[in-house]
């Protein structure tokens, strides 16, 4: 029998992606035991009036275009179709429903883990899932219970002190973020006039 495949789940609004997600999902994937890794695009919460925020169908063709070059990389809409707000316990609940054969992992940065505490149902979670952590620079320290935590491990990606907060201001200041975005999606984002 094979054994199950293992899928990181690597959450974010992607608003825009740009190269320093691409590098930490890559790295997770090639240099740990994960056969793959779904970036899986958080959608608009409709409680929460953020107009800095593109609209759902387009941060997730940025994603599809951003990992068409990477076999293990997967662009993912799980979320459009939850209950919103939406908390991640039933996301993982979810997929596990609808692919019994996979096995979920939950990536997330360092800083994630400091208020990982504060998350819904987080026990339930560390219970039943593996997570992967990748560093970050941020405030805070992990809770001790975490650090030689069974469930955790962390993996030592490069440090990317890079933010799509940073890339639309950038955008809409006028300046030349290029480098930063794979070249489709900024091809992308130019042409749709988008962050402007």
């Amino acid at each position: 029998m094979t054994s199950n495949k293992r899928i990181g789940l690597y959450f974010g609004t992607f608003n825009p992606i740009h190269i320093g997600h691409l590098i930490i999902a890559n790295h997770m994937v090639e240099f740990s035991d994960l056969d793959e890794v779904w970036m899986v695009v958080t959608p608009h919460n409709p409680h929460k009036k953020k107009k800095t925020l593109l609209d759902d169908v387009h941060r997730l063709s940025m994603v599809r275009i951003a990992v068409e070059a990477y076999p293990k990389l997967n662009a993912s809409n799980v979320e459009f179709g939850l209950p919103q707000p939406n908390y991640t316990v039933n996301t993982l609940t979810y997929l596990e429903e609808k692919f019994p054969d996979y096995l979920f992992c939950l990536i997330m940065g360092q800083d994630n883990l400091k208020s990982f505490e504060k998350w819904k149902n987080y026990e339930v979670i560390l219970e039943r899932y593996a997570i992967y952590v990748y560093p970050r620079i941020s405030e805070g320290t992990v809770a001790s219970r975490f650090n030689e935590h069974p469930k955790i491990t962390t993996i030592n990606a490069p440090i990317m002190e890079l933010s799509s907060t940073f890339i639309r201001n950038s955008i809409k200041a006028g300046k030349n973020i290029r480098p930063m975005l794979p070249f489709e999606v900024w091809k992308y984002l130019d042409e749709m006039n988008f962050y402007k």
